[in-house]
């Protein structure tokens, strides 16, 4: 296996080694010849990896290439989040007494290169710490209770090379060559698996949920007659999820919101999810999507992923009117059609203040999108979503963000859908997953253009189950009990 290693400046790397290539952050995210490399292992030792900057899309972008980035979008997010590195604490709490019996001080920084520290003593620590938060360098920050006298893990950070301490050089050295030997990467352990349950996740307050109550009390009432015990829980019932089989997310995702806790969580605990991390990070992103359609060989509209280097080139690529897209946007927001060259300069400018790249396509307008569900990899449900009344979108907003229209909406067996927008929505839907998704697309001139891949698609009562009825909720339901079944009989025989 390739290993390929990715720095903002290759001057960065001094650790030189027979087999391994290093580029620089820009060029592998942006250069035709990193898009097509197979059977690689790719090390992200950016300087930040902060959500939207350069050493994020470099993960993001490796994933949707098929690159095995180390750290995952996942390990990323999951080593920000304060609440995941108290339970990966709570998990290690017997390791971390033994590694930090000896420390005097009420803080303590350890600093892991590959499963490895420097001090013999914490090599079991970095060890477990690395297998759980699987990163290049990572550094744990670890404080000690007044009042128990034991030591916490208090928060984790991904370390770039120029974060390694003066005199850990030789050390880090040894350790990455050590790793980049190796044949494959160190990943969890399985954990142990509860009773038969399922957790749907609701917000009851939302105001725009993915599914309305009555669609709640179908998915329960199906998840029942499958063998289930169901319970709606929320947000305050975080500690509870090894309690449960299964988790479905019936709240609204992304990278950023608590649902992808709870989906890291579950998948960690060994609970069957849907939404999964992987297709909440893939679908949540219009860069990754963009990525694996130019991949797959999927048609959307003309496409550029736009940064503050080639906005100058995008008029002519794309032409006037473009839809601008926010790389997290979601729901029509954060989606811009802009008309003029003027317009255009404001509204990329103020997207990247948020985030180093944007998605421009071109307009393609139409009456209608598509709609296909798709569950573990076969159709669900189709529809037509109309737009709204006088606008080009399916959902009107105001202002302030807030919904102010919606076009109406019309649901057909799926056999009576084009076979072509069945078929294209199959290939995408199937390359981000084999959760469920709706994959929106339009059909202009014989040509099926696909917009996105959404995880946690909207399924409401007397909309996409005007066709099948309670038949889909039992389909859903169904597919959660076989995976919960068929990972127990795995275990059962391990």
């Amino acid at each position: 296996m390739r290993n390929l290693v990715v720095v903002n400046d290759p001057k960065e790397w001094s650790f030189s080694q027979d087999g391994v290539d290093v580029v620089a952050a820009r060029k592998y995210l942006t250069h035709p010849s990193y898009t097509t490399l197979d059977k690689v292992r790719l090390i992200n030792l950016c300087r930040s990896l902060g959500y939207q900057k350069i050493g994020y899309y470099v993960s993001l972008l490796a994933d949707a290439r098929g690159h095995n980035p180390m750290p995952s979008i996942g390990t990323i997010q999951n080593m920000k989040d304060r609440a995941i590195a108290a339970i990966a604490g709570s998990d290690l709490q017997e390791i971390i007494d033994d590694s930090l019996a000896k420390v005097q001080s009420e803080e303590f920084v350890l600093s892991v290169y590959f499963g490895r520290n420097m001090a013999q003593r914490h090599e079991r620590l970095a060890s477990a710490l690395f297998r759980m938060f699987p990163s290049p360098y990572l550094q744990a920050n670890f404080t000690k209770s007044g009042k128990s006298g034991r030591w916490r893990l208090e928060s984790m950070k991904p370390m770039a090379l120029d974060d390694i301490p003066e005199g850990h050089g030789p050390f880090a050295q040894e350790a990455t060559t050590d790793f980049l030997q190796r044949a494959s990467h160190v990943r969890p352990q399985k954990r142990a698996q509860r009773p038969y349950d399922l957790a749907i996740l609701v917000a009851p307050d939302a105001t725009e949920p993915p599914s309305n109550k009555r669609a709640l009390q179908k998915f329960g009432k199906a998840g029942e007659s499958v063998g289930f015990n169901v319970e709606l829980i929320h947000q305050e019932d975080y500690s509870r999820l090894g309690e449960f089989d299964a988790l479905f997310i019936r709240e609204t995702t992304g990278v950023n919101h608590y649902s992808f806790r709870f989906a890291c969580r579950a998948e960690a605990l060994g609970l069957v999810v849907i939404d999964d991390p992987a297709s909440i990070l893939r679908c949540s992103n219009k860069v990754f999507l963009a990525e694996m359609a130019d991949q797959q060989d999927i048609l959307v509209p003309k496409t550029m992923i736009v940064h503050r280097g080639n906005v100058d080139d995008l008029v002519a690529r794309l032409g006037l009117p473009c839809v601008l897209k926010e790389p997290d946007s979601s729901f029509s927001a954060g989606v811009r059609r802009v008309n003029t060259a003027k317009e255009l300069s404001e509204q990329v400018e103020a997207m990247l203040e948020k985030s180093d790249l944007v998605i421009a396509q071109g307009f393609v307008p139409t009456d209608f999108d598509w709609r296909i569900g798709v569950l573990d990899g076969q159709p669900l449900f189709a529809c037509r979503y109309f737009m709204a009344d006088g606008h080009w979108q399916i959902l009107k907003r105001d202002a302030g963000g807030k919904k102010e229209d919606v076009g109406r909406a019309e649901t057909l067996p799926v056999e009576m859908a084009p076979t072509r927008v069945v078929k294209t929505a199959m290939q995408a839907a199937n390359h981000v997953g084999k959760g469920l998704y709706g994959v929106d697309l339009k059909e202009v001139g014989g040509k099926v253009y696909m917009i996105e891949v959404n995880d946690n698609p909207n399924i409401d009562a007397g909309f996409e189950d005007a066709v099948l009825g309670d038949d889909l909720y039992l389909r859903v339901m169904r597919t959660f009990f076989a995976r919960v079944t068929a990972r127990h009989r795995g275990w059962g025989s391990a």
